[in-house]
């Protein structure tokens, strides 16, 4: 099994939809996935993500399911530097306490521990492990064991924020090193092998990461997460 992860198209962030360049790139992006073997097409219940796959799953005679726990993720607390800011706080964190980042201790850290923004990063983990055991992937520990070897891909539309933490969780990287060092665009397409190493046991494997050429002319986007 492959999933596929696309962000959304650029924004109209107060109408919560997508501008026309945005719409112009999430119809490059169908036809960038015209030839994937999609058999499902899921996406964050905000207007810009479904909006975005709307696209794709017209293409694939789809339609396309919800996945509230994708919804993107908010932050702040008390006594945070820029507003609890996630991205912000994850490259200080770096720089500041490299050590931070060994194993989950970037989690005690105060930029993080009391920031709500883990709310959200407890929430799409738990909930992106009961979404995969729909697909014969069941999490134990750090990596996953399929009981269902699909040839199938799925594709997920969702935000820069709760991306990252889908990707943090799969991959099994800190949060705050996702944030500073894998940062992808709108409309990119990111592709994560999911097929078991010689038993049932899968260690999932990065295909393709931030993939824009898709988008041309259209792509106008700088790699940055916002909200």
């Amino acid at each position: 099994m492959r999933i596929i992860f696309v962000r959304h198209g650029e924004p109209d962030y107060d109408k919560d939809c997508l501008t026309d360049n945005g719409i112009s790139q999430a119809k490059a992006t169908a036809i960038r996935l015209k030839d994937e073997n999609i058999k499902a097409v899921f996406a964050s219940p905000m207007g810009r993500a479904m909006q975005t796959a709307s696209f794709t799953a017209s293409e694939h005679g789809l339609s396309v399911e919800e996945l509230p726990f994708m919804h993107e993720i908010n932050w702040g607390g008390e006594m945070l530097p820029y507003d609890g800011h996630p991205w912000t706080l994850a490259y200080d964190l770096i720089c500041e306490s490299p050590e931070s980042l060994k194993g989950d201790n970037w989690m005690e850290h105060p930029y993080f521990k009391d920031n709500i923004c883990m709310d959200y990063y407890d929430r799409i983990s738990a909930e992106s492990d009961i979404f995969l055991q729909r697909f014969g992937l069941k999490r134990e520990g750090d990596i996953y064991r399929c009981s269902d070897n699909k040839e199938d891909a799925i594709v997920i539309f969702a935000h820069g924020g709760s991306g990252a933490v889908f990707i943090s969780h799969l991959l099994n990287l800190p949060f705050p090193y996702v944030l500073t060092a894998m940062p992808y665009g709108v409309c990119s397409v990111s592709i994560f092998d999911m097929a078991p190493l010689g038993t049932d046991l899968v260690i999932p494997k990065v295909e393709i990461f931030n993939d824009m050429g898709h988008l041309g002319e259209v792509r106008k986007e700088k790699l940055r997460f916002e909200k």
